[in-house]
């Protein structure tokens, strides 16, 4: 990159950054005063100093979708706001919904949630894509072969992707979040810890709905990532980290104070759990996904025939 590309590029990402705080803050509005007067303990930093990080990571990462992409204006703009509003608002508020109802999310305010979500993607994205370039097509794009694969064998790796997902879900949530006293008794279950197997035994007997919601969150979260596998222009373990970084950045918002889970142990535990598991999941997901698979030995990477010949 010259000099010249290099100033270009530095304002654009400057340009977004600062257009980025005036779009969240609007969608913001859509909760207006719903947010439970509870009092929160400190954050890792203050509200103004995480709104401000979140905003630079978030727009770094729309900027990384943008670019990486070979897709380009509406097409390019729809993919990546179906992909960015399911990974940072849906699929969490779901878990919102699942868990938080009946401790401090309202009736009331739960939809307001969902809402709130929708102006980055639906009007900062679009306007993203203009200011990076990418509205209008520029010359002729190489045939896409990302996601080739027969029916039956993408079926089969949805089956498996919702199983992975399940066993990293349940092991970073027992032996990173539910390690945490307050967070336990925050959920309804104060006191010693039960062992893995039979706190795993008693939840899979008990509660099986939690069972089969993150069986369907993990077919979900790779339904909601196949646009960026799909539209990828780079290579395919630099596609696993820009979808891991996708999946993971949303739950850095438990760096701030948050009256909706309050205790900053939680939040903490929290962001430690969610943001690894969700991290190596993207990258399993676009491992698994990218290209199609023959057999078990084709899951690992293939060697350069050409590298081979020469060793020779």
């Amino acid at each position: 990159m010259n000099t010249k590309n290099f100033l270009i590029w530095g304002f654009r990402l400057i340009l977004l950054t600062v257009l980025y705080f005036p779009i969240w803050i609007l969608g913001t509005m859509a909760i207006g005063d719903l947010i439970p007067d509870i009092p929160s303990e400190p954050g890792l930093v203050s509200e103004g100093i995480g709104v401000a990080i979140l905003g630079v990571i978030n727009t770094t990462l729309i900027v990384g979708l943008i670019v990486s992409s070979r897709w380009n204006g509406w097409r390019l703009a729809l993919s990546l706001a179906f992909a960015y509003y399911g990974a940072v608002t849906f699929i969490t508020q779901i878990e919102t919904w699942y868990f938080l109802t009946e401790i401090t999310v309202s009736p009331k305010l739960l939809p307001r949630l969902f809402v709130m979500g929708l102006s980055i993607p639906f009007i900062y994205i679009p306007l993203a894509i203009l200011i990076c370039k990418k509205w209008k097509k520029v010359g002729t794009a190489a045939e896409n072969t990302n996601m080739v694969m027969p029916f039956e064998q993408l079926v089969l790796k949805l089956g498996i992707i919702a199983v992975i997902y399940l066993v990293i879900y349940w092991l970073a949530g027992y032996f990173i979040a539910w390690q945490n006293p307050e967070l336990r008794a925050f959920y309804g279950s104060p006191g010693e810890i039960v062992p893995f197997f039979t706190h795993t035994f008693a939840t899979f007997t008990k509660t099986p709905s939690l069972i089969l919601l993150q069986l369907a969150r993990g077919i979900l979260f790779a339904a909601i990532v196949m646009p960026i596998i799909l539209g990828s222009n780079v290579k395919p373990w630099l596609t696993g980290l820009i979808v891991g970084f996708l999946l993971a950045i949303p739950h850095l918002g438990h760096i701030m104070p948050n009256p909706l889970m309050p205790i900053a142990s939680v939040r903490f535990s929290h962001m430690i759990e969610t943001a690894t598991s969700t991290f190596v999941f993207g990258l399993i997901i676009v491992w698994l996904l990218h290209r199609s698979h023959d057999n078990m030995n084709d899951l690992l990477p293939k060697k350069d025939k050409d590298a081979t010949n020469v060793n020779k």
